[in-house]
C-alpha cells in the first residue's frame, strides 16, 4: 500500500485552523460582547483583498474596527487557542486607507499573491473572511421567491424575510488530478498562464457523478486521457477561496498516451518523467516550475514526485 506523505490538515489554506466555535454564532449578546472586547482580533478586506504588512501577513486589529465602519457586520470567524474571539469585516468601497486612523499599517493587496508569504494560520483566515463574503456579495436575494435575504448567525447563514428559507455557504468542489502512466506523469498549462508554469488538471464536479468519475470525465474531455474511476487514488483536499471551491487532490493511472487537448480548456499538454518532476519541485527545471506552495496542485506533484513507482 503507497504511504500517503501529507495529509489535509498539513495542505496551505486549510492547515492551522482555529476553533470555529459555531455554537456562538446565534447568541447575538456574545458576540456584540465579544466584539467590542479588548481580547477581540479584526482582519479587514475591502472588495475582497486583505489588508496586510510589508511583511505579508495581516494586519490585525481590535475593537476599534468598529470606529473605523460603524455600519459593518463582523464575521464571526472562531476562537484561537487563548481563546480570544476573531472576527473578520469588509470595508465599505469609499473607505480611504490612506486618510484613516490606521494609515501606515499596511495595505489591501490580493489574495493570491499575499498567500505565498502568509503564516498559516493567516491563510486560512483570509482565505475563510474571503469566501464567505463573496458568498454574500453574490447572494443577497433569496433563490426560492427573490426577496432581500438577511445576514444571519453572525455571517453563516442568510434568512428568508419573507419565505422563511434558508441559505448556507456554497463551497463547489472541484477535482484536481494528476494523471500518470508508468514513471510519467500529465502536467497542463493555460494561455493566460506565465511562462513556465505547468499545473495538474482540474475541473468542477457535476452533479449526480463522484469525484473519481469527475476527474476521470475532465481528464478526458480536457487531454483525451482515459482512466478507469475505480482506479483513482485519493491524497488529501484544500479549501480555495476563488471564489469558494475545495480543491480534492487525486492521482488517476492512464489508459493511453496519446493527448488530444481542448483548446478552451488548456494551451499545451505534456507528459513529464519522475525525474523531470523532481528537478521541477528542487526548482532545478530549465523550463517548468512548480505550482505555488500554497495550491494544493505543488502538493499532488510532490506526492507524486516523491515516490520510487
Amino acid at each position: 500500500m503507497t504511504t500517503i506523505t501529507t495529509n489535509s490538515d498539513l495542505i496551505p489554506l486549510g492547515s492551522r485552523p482555529i476553533d470555529r466555535a459555531g455554537h456562538h454564532r446565534s447568541d447575538e449578546a456574545w458576540l456584540d460582547a465579544a466584539y467590542k472586547s479588548e481580547a477581540a482580533l479584526v482582519l479587514i478586506l475591502q472588495g475582497g483583498l486583505p489588508l496586510v504588512t510589508a511583511e505579508g501577513g495581516l494586519v490585525w486589529l481590535g475593537p476599534e474596527v468598529a470606529r473605523l465602519a460603524p455600519e459593518a457586520k463582523p464575521l464571526f470567524l472562531g476562537l484561537d487557542k487563548n481563546k480570544s474571539p476573531v472576527f473578520a469585516v469588509e470595508m465599505p468601497g469609499d473607505f480611504d486607507l490612506n486618510s484613516s486612523l490606521i494609515a501606515g499599517t499596511g495595505d489591501f493587496g490580493d489574495l493570491r499573491t499575499s498567500l505565498a508569504r502568509m503564516p498559516e494560520m493567516d491563510a486560512n483566515l483570509a482565505s475563510t473572511a474571503r469566501s464567505l463574503f463573496e458568498w454574500h456579495r453574490s447572494h443577497r436575494f433569496c433563490a426560492k421567491c427573490g426577496a432581500e435575504s438577511e445576514r444571519v448567525e453572525a455571517g453563516w447563514k442568510r434568512a428568508c424575510p419573507d419565505c422563511k428559507a434558508e441559505h448556507f455557504p456554497r463551497t463547489d468542489p472541484v477535482a484536481i488530478m494528476l494523471a500518470v502512466s508508468g514513471d510519467k506523469c500529465l502536467l497542463g498549462r493555460q494561455k493566460m498562464w506565465p511562462k513556465g508554469m505547468w499545473s495538474c488538471l482540474a475541473g468542477f464536479i457535476e452533479p449526480g457523478e463522484t469525484l473519481e468519475q469527475g476527474a476521470a470525465r475532465e481528464l478526458y474531455e480536457e487531454a483525451g486521457i482515459k482512466c478507469d474511476p475505480a482506479k483513482a487514488e485519493y491524497l488529501f483536499c484544500q479549501p480555495w477561496p476563488f471564489p469558494s471551491s475545495l480543491m480534492i487532490g487525486l492521482i488517476l493511472p492512464a489508459e493511453n498516451e496519446d493527448i488530444t487537448i481542448d483548446p478552451n480548456e488548456l494551451e499545451q499538454a505534456i507528459w513529464i518523467t519522475r525525474e523531470e518532476a523532481r528537478a521541477v519541485m528542487a526548482g532545478e527545471h530549465p523550463e517548468i516550475f512548480a505550482p505555488m506552495r500554497f495550491a494544493v496542485a505543488h502538493h499532488i506533484l510532490n506526492e507524486w514526485a516523491s515516490r520510487d513507482s
